[in-house]
């Protein structure tokens, strides 16, 4: 393939579109007022459909799109790559317009044109940059600038008293449209910076901007440096509940495993001590050994069945004399005046 293509348009011809694709790549598009046009061959007025089967790397199909291009976004670079993609080979002309039209024809700008131009210059996208560009195309400068196409999105554009300010170039079979990037544009950005716009002049004043930049009043300034202030306050009170719920964290997660741990300790504990002192444990064992020893030794000890008598009866013991027979009393004094006279023979009878 590369062998058919370097036979149809010549080494010389490549070596121009491979340099010309890097320098865009690799450099900011030039502006058109500071370089010569770069289609050598000779401008044949091209169809669409020749356009779309692809053209010699010497001709490609010069492309045309204009705007205000302010707050330079992600819209306008989608609606960019569209006109640069359009056909096989093409070469993709930006026209910007002066801060003198735009203020006049459509209203204040945030960027002034010099950033705007700038902006352009480095969008990978685009060739060439042409400063201050008209605001309705005219056939001179359409044939100044050798445009085949013009790009932008169809929706009819309403201003400087005409109703679509590309219907000429749509009558005159030069128009190709893109599509618009729903979700964002250059109203939307600025509304969003009105709609907070003390929230952006407060941290501009924080960042170093004086009252006087940003046309804020002298008491506008004390309310929103107060508000800063608040606002730190606010951060130093976050930080500190934050730092706090990761203290409480780590305590939760330390007190889990010290109560994961006493539990594991107490179990521990609980069979020991049962195994000590529970129903069959071995301070109950000690103790009934010890227990019996202590009533052994304090017990008395038995004599012997053969211990020797004194001569006496094992029978009966006589009683002593002197113990009087309770069990059966005298009935009269005469009976214990004898029993007197008796108990005192016996004695005689002893001596």
């Amino acid at each position: 393939m590369a062998d058919n293509f370097l036979h149809r348009h010549g080494k010389t011809k490549l070596t121009f579109f491979v340099f010309s694709s890097f320098q865009t790549l690799t450099a900011p598009a030039p502006f058109a007022d500071e370089t010569s046009c770069q289609c050598q061959a000779p401008h044949e007025k091209l169809t669409i459909a020749q356009a779309r089967l692809g053209t010699p790397a010497d001709r490609p199909v010069r492309v045309y799109a204009d705007g205000i291009f302010d707050l330079f976004h992600a819209g306008h670079a989608r609606a960019l790559m569209q006109a640069k993609t359009l056909f096989p080979n093409s070469y993709l002309l930006v026209g910007v317009c002066s801060d003198d039209l735009t203020h006049k024809f459509k209203g204040f700008t945030v960027m002034n044109e010099t950033e705007r131009y700038e902006a352009l210059r480095h969008c990978r996208y685009v060739d060439e940059v042409i400063r201050d560009a008209p605001w309705t195309l005219t056939p001179e400068f359409l044939e100044k600038h050798k445009i085949d196409f013009v790009a932008h999105d169809d929706i009819p554009y309403s201003s400087a008293g005409s109703d679509d300010v590309y219907k000429h170039i749509k009558e005159a079979g030069m128009f190709v449209p893109t599509q618009r990037t729903e979700g964002i544009s250059t109203s939307d950005i600025i509304t969003r910076i009105v709609r907070d716009y003390d929230v952006y002049a407060r941290r501009n004043l924080q960042r170093g901007y004086t009252a006087k930049e940003l046309n804020v009043s002298f008491i506008n300034e004390k309310k929103y440096r107060f508000q800063n202030q608040v606002d730190k306050m606010k951060e130093k009170v976050k930080n500190v509940e934050e730092k706090s719920k990761e203290f409480v964290y780590k305590v939760e997660e330390k007190s889990h495993d010290l109560i994961q741990k006493w539990e594991e300790k107490s179990r521990e504990f609980i069979g020991n001590f049962l195994e000590l002192f529970g129903p069959d444990g071995a301070w109950k064992q000690m103790f009934q050994e010890r227990s019996g020893r202590m009533l052994q030794a304090f017990s008395p000890r038995q004599s012997p069945n053969s211990s020797p008598t004194r001569g006496r009866s094992p029978s009966r013991s006589p009683s002593p004399p002197w113990v009087i027979n309770k069990t059966s009393p005298p009935s009269s004094p005469k009976a214990a005046s004898a029993s007197l006279s008796s108990m005192s023979e016996g004695d005689e009878d002893e001596k």
